[in-house]
């Protein structure tokens, strides 16, 4: 049995991958835990997990992941300034004291750092530990900062400064890209055509059961010839309303179709009968039983999507979401829409587009949803993490036999 410390942040999207390779690894006879935020890891680990607290109560962000006081119209590099300045360093800042105390009681024999708790990378390499950096979602593989380079320093000099203040300066790693390993639940048939290092290891989505809400009305897709499913994600409630009101508008007039949209913020106004609204959605069983999906572009709704094999519309609002959309459009596995301007007449075209059979957007995401189920998901990536773990010994040549000579006198 070996030890294996989770370091994630307080955002449901990064949590959720880990707790499928905790899983399996825990399947597999390890001692599991955690450094985070306590609640949210039983809630989605489940009640016995073993998590030391590691975040603040306030600010907090919400049920979905999203940054508390980050407003809608923020976007582009003022987002990205905001995230850094407001929410991850002062994490990092909170979280590292914390952390040494974990490493310190638990006695990990691999540490598992988020690339958005990046106080967990510089803490466990600081004290000579085996660390792993768990990406969920492809942006950094992608190096989103390539073309941005003074805005790539004044990250490295958040960073340095960080270092020094919770580790004494020690360490010389990307605290987002450990040295040891990186886990990228993706695979290159979303990722495309990027060199990546050795250690950075596409174990493909970690998609595992988590828990749902009771009381969806299954019943209601029965004789449904397509359904669509409309989901922004609760993180976005505050800029989802014209959005959502524009998807309803268009699905109501498609034939044939039934259309569950996930409204959390109450903010569509009229529906037509083909229209099922819910504030929250058993997303996971229902992807099995959709013909299209239409998001945000958020990493998991999209690597899940494609893992049943469902095309998309892909309108990106912020972060890593334009990246993600743009790799779904690469591998023409849907297509996407401007946010701010996709109307009633735009969605319904693209989810016309999407339905149709013959533009094989369908056949490029069961390609994808193949090559996720082929990379291994958490398994791979359990043992990946095992791959990192100290071999014993073997006894010395003869050492074996002589002590078998030993034992027959």
């Amino acid at each position: 049995m070996s030890r294996f410390l989770f370091v994630v942040p307080p955002l449901v999207g990064h949590v959720n991958p880990a707790v499928g390779t905790a899983a399996v690894l825990a399947a597999r006879g390890h001692d599991i835990a955690w450094a985070g935020p306590a609640d949210l890891v039983r809630r989605l680990a489940g009640p016995d997990a073993h998590v030391f607290p590691c975040v603040p109560s306030e600010p907090e962000p919400d049920d979905a992941g999203e940054v508390a006081g980050r407003t809608a119209d923020l976007k582009g590099p003022a987002a990205f300034q905001f995230l850094w300045e407001r929410f991850l360093i002062p994490l990092a800042d909170h979280m590292a004291p914390r952390i040494r105390t974990a490493i310190e009681e638990f006695g990990p024999d691999v540490v598992i750092a988020d690339q958005q708790t990046v106080a967990g990378g510089i803490v466990a390499e600081s004290l000579g530990l085996t660390w792993v950096t768990s990406a969920t979602t492809s942006a950094e593989l992608v190096d989103p900062l390539a073309g941005m380079p003074k805005v790539a320093a004044w990250l490295d000099g958040l960073l340095e400064a960080l270092r020094g203040r919770i580790a004494d300066g020690k360490g010389t790693a990307d605290p987002r890209m450990s040295p040891h390993g990186v886990l990228a639940y993706t695979t290159g048939a979303l990722l495309g055509p990027v060199k990546l290092p050795e250690h950075v290891w596409l174990v493909g989505p970690s998609v595992t059961d988590r828990p749902a809400p009771a009381g969806f009305p299954w019943g209601w897709l029965e004789g449904a010839e397509r359904t669509v499913l409309v989901s922004l994600g609760t993180a976005n409630a505050d800029a989802s309303g014209p959005f959502l009101n524009a998807a309803v508008q268009a699905l109501s007039g498609l034939p044939a179709v039934r259309a569950v949209v996930a409204d959390p913020a109450g903010s569509v106004t009229g529906a037509g009968e083909n229209i099922l609204l819910l504030p929250c959605v058993p997303q996971l069983p229902l992807l099995a039983r959709v013909d299209a999906v239409v998001c945000h572009a958020g990493h998991n709704t999209v690597c899940e999507a494609l893992w049943h094999g469902v095309p998309l519309v892909v309108a990106p609002i912020r972060d890593d979401q334009p990246i993600v959309a743009g790799q779904v459009t690469a591998a023409g596995a849907g297509v996407r829409l401007r946010f701010g301007r996709a109307d009633a007449r735009r969605i319904a075209d693209a989810v016309g587009t999407v339905l149709d059979e013959t533009a094989g957007y369908r056949g490029a995401a069961r390609a994808i949803g193949r090559s996720f189920r082929a990379a291994g998901g958490s398994r791979a990536a359990a043992d990946r993490l095992e791959g990192l773990l100290p071999r014993p010994e073997s006894p010395p040549s003869g050492h074996g036999r002589e002590q078998e000579r030993s034992g027959t006198r």
